[in-house]
């Protein structure tokens, strides 16, 4: 089982959080749909709390923070130093959208949109390491970035994170899998959309055993399939938006995806 107990490597996807206007019906929701259980993480008027699998974090989960804040999945990056980050981020083209911030001792936040407009964050763990299972049932085991400007992207979180980038056979040329130094293992891609164009946004795909089954759960639990389940050489995929409208995709993997360096 991918189970990981110490920092990720930075440049690494290593967390992901959901705010949203109703948290009990997310937790419904990601509960039947994923085999999430929650636990409330710092003071109770926050509202915060972390998803579990078998006791490992897999994700975040929280109250927007005014009623025009959109309901999204943000993805965060590894980082060692979220101040030097957040400069790097600004000197690359993106804007700061929430400056470094310390939660306790979990670790220091910040949030950013790319120069496309994709919001993202960096994670500068310290008691918190960020998701502690991947690639397993109710984990994180893709991400992708669906971009205005696939180009600008990609030169922009290589330009942060040192990322080699390489094509993938039977995918558009715009989309490329993005790679920590000479590491042979993909962490996710960037390219532009797959059907109708939109703003520029992180996607990120849980695992699942039974894609049919996740589908019929969401549904029963309020949720919509904006992409009915669909086969691709790397298993069952479909796209599922929750109650609050964020989307996420669903991956019954033929082949689990090796994260680099996910054992440690």
């Amino acid at each position: 089982m991918p189970i990981r107990t110490s920092q990720w490597t930075p440049g690494t996807p290593c967390w992901t959080d959901l705010s949203v206007p109703d948290v009990d019906a997310a937790r419904d929701f990601y509960s039947h749909v994923l085999g999430w259980e929650f636990a409330l993480a710092g003071p109770p008027e926050a509202g915060f709390f972390i998803a579990h699998v078998r006791g490992h974090a897999v994700a975040g989960l929280g109250r927007v923070q005014n009623s025009d804040q959109p309901s999204t999945w943000v993805l965060y990056f590894a980082t060692d130093d979220a101040d030097a980050g957040s400069a790097a981020i600004t000197a690359s083209g993106g804007t700061v959208v929430r400056a470094v911030d310390d939660i306790g001792d979990f670790g220091r936040i910040m949030t950013a949109t790319d120069p496309t407009g994709a919001r993202f964050g960096l994670w500068e763990a310290k008691n918190h390491i960020g998701v502690a299972l991947v690639n397993e049932p109710g984990g994180i085991t893709w991400e992708d970035l669906r971009s205005t400007d696939p180009a600008a992207a990609q030169n922009f979180y290589t330009s942060l994170f040192d990322f080699d980038l390489k094509p993938v056979d039977m995918a558009p040329a715009d989309y490329l899998t993005f790679h920590l130094p000479g590491d042979d293992g993909p962490l996710g891609g960037i390219g532009g959309f797959m059907g109708a164009p939109g703003r520029s946004h992180w996607i990120v795909y849980f695992s699942v055993a039974d894609a049919a089954a996740a589908v019929r759960a969401a549904e029963r639990a309020g949720g919509s399939i904006t992409a009915p389940p669909f086969e691709t050489p790397f298993g069952t995929m479909a796209q599922i938006a929750d109650p609050g409208g964020a989307e996420f995709q669903i991956v019954q993997a033929t082949t689990p995806n090796q994260r680099p360096d996910d054992l440690g």
